[in-house]
C-alpha cells in the first residue's frame, strides 16, 4: 500500500502543476470507502490553492468557497494528472477536470477515499486527521517525546509505529526496514527499550524515509506519481519482501513472521531483540 514516501512522491508530482487551477467539473465512479460529502456541482467553477499532506492523505486545498479534498491512496490507488487522460475505465473512480488538466484517482481495490470538508477543523477532518502523530521528517518528531510514548506502550514495537500515534505515516515497509537498520526485532515490547535504542530508531526512521523519497518510493506492484514515475527503494530494501534470501549484513536467512495481518520480516541475527 502507498506509505508517506509515496503519498509524498505523488504530491510532489503534481502539485506545482495544479496549483491555480480552477475546476470546471467532477465526477465520481463506483463508490470509495467514504461518501465524497459534498454535491459534485459544488466544486465546479472553485480554485485549486495547492496541495498539501498529512501522513497518508493529500489534502486538496480550495477558494470561493474555502474548503479541501481529503484523498487517501489506500491499498492499491494512485493519482494521474496530465492535459489529458485516456476515456476513464472500471477503476477510474474520482476525476476533477481542471483548467490546468485533469486528476484522476485510479484504485482497483477501492479502499480509497475522496472526502470534502469545509475545514480542517471541521468534524470531517479532525476524524480523519486528529489522531495522528507527528511528521517523521520534521522537527516536530522529538525524540524526548517519542521516548516518552513508547515507554507507555506494552505492544509490540512494530505495532506501535503502523499505529501512527507516536510517529505518522511509517507503514509496513518502512517500519521493517527502520527496525532493521536500528537491530530492532519487530516484536520487541515497545516499553522495553532503551533510552540508546529509541535513539537509534528515531534516527533510523528519518534515514529510512528520505531514502525512500530520494529513490520515488516503493513500487511493489503498480505504485507510480502523478506522471507516471515508479519508484526503486524496493531494489535496496535490507529485509521487506525478502523471506529466505541471505541478510545483506550478515549473510543469515530473512524470516517472515505475521502481526495482526501484516507480514514482518527481519534478521535473527542483526536483530536480536
Amino acid at each position: 500500500m502507498p506509505e508517506l514516501p509515496e503519498v509524498e512522491v505523488t504530491r510532489l508530482s503534481f502539485a506545482a502543476r495544479i496549483a491555480g487551477a480552477r475546476i470546471a467539473s467532477a465526477q465520481l465512479g463506483q463508490p470509495l470507502r467514504w461518501p465524497l460529502g459534498c454535491e459534485l456541482a459544488s466544486l465546479q467553477g472553485r480554485q485549486v490553492l495547492g496541495v498539501r499532506r498529512r501522513g497518508k492523505y493529500l489534502l486538496v486545498d480550495l477558494a470561493e468557497p474555502a474548503g479541501l479534498l481529503l484523498l487517501h491512496l489506500g491499498m492499491s490507488g494512485s493519482l494521474s494528472f496530465a492535459s489529458t487522460l485516456p476515456p476513464p475505465g472500471r477503476h477510474d473512480h474520482f476525476e476533477l477536470l481542471t483548467s490546468h488538466g485533469r486528476l484522476r484517482l485510479h484504485d482497483p481495490r477501492r479502499f480509497g477515499a475522496v472526502v470534502y470538508a469545509p475545514s480542517e477543523q471541521d468534524p470531517v477532518a479532525v476524524k480523519l486527521l486528529g489522531r495522528l502523530g507527528p511528521e517523521p521528517l520534521t522537527d516536530a518528531f522529538d525524540l524526548a517525546t517519542f521516548r516518552a510514548g513508547l515507554k507507555e506502550r506494552r505492544t509490540a514495537i512494530k505495532q506501535v509505529l503502523l499505529a501512527g500515534e507516536l510517529v505518522v505515516g511509517v507503514g509496513n515497509i518502512y517500519a521493517s526496514e527502520a527496525l532493521f537498520l536500528a537491530g530492532i526485532r519487530p516484536t520487541t515490547r515497545a516499553m522495553r527499550l532503551t533510552g540508546p535504542r529509541v535513539a537509534r530508531l528515531h534516527a533510523a526512521i528519518k534515514q529510512v524515509l528520505s531514502n525512500a523519497l530520494a529513490q520515488g518510493g516503493s513500487t511493489l506492484r503498480d505504485f507510480s506519481s502523478a506522471d507516471g514515475q515508479i519508484g526503486y527503494f524496493q531494489l535496496t530494501a535490507m529485509v521487506y519482501d525478502r523471506a529466505g534470501e541471505p541478510c545483506r549484513q550478515c549473510g543469515g536467512p530473512i524470516r517472515m513472521l505475521r502481526q495482526g495481518q501484516r507480514s514482518s520480516f527481519f534478521c535473527g541475527v542483526c536483530q536480536k531483540a
